[in-house]
Formats: structure tokens, sequence, C-alpha cells
């Protein structure tokens, strides 16, 4: 059985679609199109990756509240958000709850497959054999690319899927800038300027909530970001 997909989406039709479309590809996929059978299936089973949509039903923002549950219990467990909710302010919600990705609706299947596809490729690249980089030392850093922790003056770091790709990438070589392209690159996700600057406020929020003197993203203005050479 391929990887098991879960749907949260209110509209039936909709649902099924996506449901098709993913078991074309040999997914496994269960739909659930409301928060509460949502909620009380994950509490069962994790699904490998979650698709939900923002509104469900009589919940405007239901979507956000099964996100943010969802990633309190599997911190590197990939969501992705697809939703008809386009406005940069939901977008930015999103994002600081954890989402490893935001797609509105009016995304080609083909598109949205693509994306998918990209995250589980970055969850396959942590079950290869180690290599020299697995793990990382940088002062109070401690990064483990085999078991993808954080640890930040010994204290664990919970980050996205997305978050420690964009870590990895900064703090292979401190000092070097990387701008937002190479950034998408290295995370093997297509996101906009926007989507990378949230994932970095996002990033230095988290660092600072284990370490309030925490100063190693460095925003190189008009480039992109740099790890601080310590």
């Amino acid at each position: 059985m391929g990887r098991h997909i879960a749907i949260v989406e209110d509209e039936k039709t909709i649902a099924e679609n996506y449901r098709d479309a993913f078991e074309k590809q040999g997914y496994s996929v269960s739909v659930y199109h409301d928060r509460v059978s949502a909620f009380e299936a994950f509490q069962q089973t994790l699904p490998n990756l979650a698709i939900i949509d923002v509104g469900l039903g009589d919940e405007v923002e239901g979507g956000f509240d099964l996100c943010r549950d969802l990633r309190s219990r599997a911190p590197e467990l990939p969501i992705v958000f697809l939703t008809a909710r386009d406005s940069e302010l939901d977008v930015i919600s999103g994002l600081r709850l954890g989402a490893d990705d935001y797609l509105t609706k009016d995304i080609s299947q083909a598109h949205m497959m693509a994306r998918i596809v990209a995250l589980f490729r970055r969850v396959e690249a942590l079950q290869k054999p180690s290599q020299a980089d697995d793990v990382i030392e940088r002062g109070k850093l401690s990064l483990n690319r085999e078991r993808m922790t954080v640890n930040w003056n010994d204290q664990l770091v919970d980050l996205t899927v997305t978050e420690f790709w964009i870590i990895h990438a900064l703090c292979l070589h401190p000092g070097h800038v990387k701008n937002r392209q190479q950034l998408m690159d290295a995370a093997n996700v297509v996101l906009d300027d926007n989507t990378i600057t949230s994932h970095i406020k996002r990033l230095r929020k988290k660092f600072l909530a284990v370490d309030d003197s925490f100063d190693a993203i460095e925003t190189a203005y008009g480039m992109g970001y740099r790890w601080k050479s310590s």
C-alpha cells in the first residue's frame, strides 16, 4: 500500500476529485468532511501527509484549529492547506501554525501533485544512508539530518519539514548568503518571496522561544539570508 494521505474537505465533490487523483498515483487516501471526524481519526492513527481546507462546514477556521492540534502532536508530519481563501493574512496564519505549504484551489491537479511529491521526496531523503553532513555542529546549534532534529543550546526546536531544510541550507555554509530561490531549491518546494519571509520569521520565533538572545539568522537586505559565522 502506498503512502497514506488524509484529505479534510467539506465539499464532497471536491474531496472525491482529489481522492481519485491521488489514488491513481498509488496513494492510499482517507477523506473527512469536518474537523471533528478528522480529529478523532488522527487520534487513532496519523497519515503520512494531511491536506486540509481552512473553512470546514460551520467552522470558519476549523482547518486552522485542526492544523494546530495536528502539529502539536506530530512536529514532522507534512501538512498542506488547500483552500479557496487566498488572502495574505490567511496564508501567513496557515504558515505560522506550522503548515509546510499553502495552496489555493485554482491550482491545477498536476501542479498540486508536484508539490505533494516534493514534500514526500524530502521525507524520503531522511531515510537514506548516513552521510558526512548528517550531523552539523555550529556553536549552540546541533542539526541531525538523519533524525531530522535541531537542537539549540541542548534544547529541541520543533521544526516542520520545510523549516528543517531551510535551516539545513543556511547552516551548511555559515556566512554564505542564500537567496530565496536557493532556499526554495533546498527545501524542494515552490514558494513565493512572501512565503519564504514568513518561514524565516517563524524560524526566528521558534529559536527565540528557547533563547531570547538568538540572532544566528541574518538578513542580507536585497539578497537573502545567511547563518551568522561564529
